[in-house]
């Protein structure tokens, strides 16, 4: 199995949801919906999940071994500092294209 694509549909700042998270598998199969959370200690990967009758959620996709769930998160957290990292820069040189307007 690989991870040919990873698409980051939404960031947020506020409240532990972080990211909102597409991956294709062997360019032939998209699974949608995967959340980045701010856990207590560190980053994770949330799979897509819904209530079930009992108010319990529940995964729709998972991975079944501990090397499959380590590839998505890796890859996912990966793609997300990626992402990070490009807002940050633009953040700086936005600030310093407005400080050097106001000079």
């Amino acid at each position: 199995m690989e991870i040919t694509d990873v698409k980051i549909r939404k960031m947020l700042s506020e409240g532990r949801l972080r990211a909102v998270v597409s991956v294709t598998i062997d360019e032939a199969l998209a699974v949608h919906d995967i959340k980045v959370v701010q856990g207590d200690e560190r980053l994770f990967v949330a799979m897509p999940s819904r209530k079930d009758e009992n108010g319990v959620f529940r995964d729709i996709i998972h991975p079944i071994t501990p090397s499959a769930r380590k590839l998505f998160e890796e890859t996912i957290l990966d793609a997300y500092d990626r992402q990070m990292a490009v807002i940050a820069a633009e953040e700086a040189e936005n600030r310093l294209d407005s400080s050097a307007e106001e000079n």
